[in-house]
């Protein structure tokens, strides 16, 4: 990325700053997406997206249960989000088929939202920045950044995850020295929330300088 380009393009139409954060997995992109979210900057999360689209009655949701079978529906008839998890951390053509599906979609959903955005800057939260090639989607890219080990405790106590899950979802991810050599920025979330916080504020300004505001 280049540090200097604070307009991205989409279109004939230029929109401001975008910030594209990405981190593996328990790294904390959510906790760093929603302190920005309280500095008032606008905040488009690939996951959350990709919810709401593969949501019953979406084109997203028709096409997944098409091509999986009624094995990935839980009993309310809502995706079973943890069998997907499971089938595509294991299948590589079953990983590939369902990014074909949403992938497209979550790109056209977020390149709209953050052409709308009114903030100074926006935040892009992509968690497979890297590996599904979306950089050009942002104009810099935000790291969070933690040791593998924390990642590792982290996941286990927020999911629920055996070791060898949790070990499959890391390997299917850019690796930890990759990530960092194409940030443009990097937080540690290594420490407690304050030296967190105090991280985030220290990028706002930044940010709010290359969007000349």
């Amino acid at each position: 990325m280049n540090p200097q380009n604070n307009q991205a393009h989409s279109g004939n139409k230029t929109r401001p700053l975008v910030i594209g954060l990405t981190g593996g997995i328990g790294s904390g992109k959510s906790t760093v997406a929603g302190y920005f979210a309280d500095l008032g900057i606008t905040i488009v999360d690939a996951d959350q997206l990709a919810h709401a689209l593969a949501a019953p009655g979406e084109p997203a949701f028709n096409s997944i249960v098409s091509s999986f079978g009624n094995a990935c529906l839980s009993p309310d008839g809502t995706l079973d989000r943890a069998w997907l998890r499971r089938r595509i951390h294991t299948n590589p053509e079953d990983k590939q088929k369902l990014e074909d599906i949403l992938h497209p979609a979550i790109r056209t959903r977020m390149t709209e939202l953050l052409d709308k955005s009114e903030s100074p800057y926006s935040i892009a939260v992509i968690p497979l920045l890297l590996e599904t090639g979306q950089t050009r989607l942002v104009d810099r890219i935000l790291v969070v950044d933690v040791s593998e080990a924390q990642q590792r405790a982290r996941v286990a106590a927020r999911d629920g995850l055996s070791e060898d899950e949790i070990a499959n979802i890391m390997l299917s991810q850019t690796d930890r020295n990759t990530r960092l050599s194409s940030a443009d920025d990097v937080i540690s979330n290594e420490l407690d929330l304050e030296s967190l916080q105090a991280q985030i504020e220290t990028l706002h300004r930044q940010y709010l300088e290359l969007a000349g505001h």
